[in-house]
């Protein structure tokens, strides 16, 4: 919520309150199934997680990457039962929001409210774009532009030095998340190491030249809104 703009002391600390006790989890465990009760979300605090559906062919199709400070499982709001599988990729620190505490938490906070609704929606364009590729674009520019977004997102908490970050996903989870073979991604990282565009060393990936993956990529840049005299004041 703080893409937008900066919460308030009052407003940190009503974040900072929800939930219940941590929750540890290994890598490759999985969170709620999908079709399960669905009677709240959960707040990513270490690790790396991930949303799915498992398509009728019974292969994976990964929707969401999540890093540390998203919440997970928001779509499930609007449903009685989970709508995806959420899954740790790492091990993971979760805890859990009961939409009841939610609910509190807008009434008492109803700027935290419109700023949630501005996150949900910019992770829906986000999806938008993530479609238009798979659609009409090639999976070299794909992979560009994930890779893109995996380094913006990543930079903001603080992980990325000189352009170079670990990349926690195997060769399967991104074509999973982009509908490609594990052959195919593999391919398609050597050609992008060819053209110099990257170099990649175990999990670890460098961008070696940015202005040239941005192009391959073709994502439009997206700014975030700016005037928000339109939200609630705070209490």
């Amino acid at each position: 919520m703080e893409d937008f703009t900066t919460l308030t002391p009052e407003e940190a600390d009503a974040v900072r309150a929800l939930g219940g006790p941590t929750i540890r989890l290994d890598r490759l465990r999985e969170i709620r199934r999908e079709g399960e009760p669905a009677t709240g979300f959960y707040m990513l605090e270490k690790g790396w997680a991930m949303a799915s559906h498992i398509l009728p062919s019974g292969s994976r199709q990964i929707l969401k990457i999540h890093l540390p400070g998203d919440i997970l499982g928001t779509p499930s709001m609007c449903s009685d039962q989970a709508v995806e599988t959420l899954s740790s990729i790492t091990p993971v620190v979760i805890r859990f929001v009961p939409l009841t505490q939610f609910g509190a938490l807008i009434d008492a906070h109803p700027r935290l409210s419109a700023l949630f609704l501005l996150s949900v929606q910019a992770e829906r364009l986000a999806l938008m774009d993530q479609l238009a590729e798979m659609g009409r674009t090639t999976a070299e520019a794909q992979l560009a532009a994930f890779l893109l977004d995996i380094a913006r997102r990543l930079d903001r908490l603080g992980e990325v030095q000189n352009d170079s970050f670990a990349l926690r996903l195997t060769q399967e989870h991104i074509g999973d998340l982009l509908g490609l073979t594990n052959v195919h991604v593999n391919r398609m990282i050597r050609l992008l190491e060819d053209k110099l565009l990257i170099r990649r060393d175990r999990e670890r990936i460098t961008i070696l030249d940015r202005p040239g993956l941005t192009k391959l990529a073709s994502r439009p840049q997206r700014e975030k809104r700016k005037e928000l005299s339109w939200l609630p004041k705070s209490r």
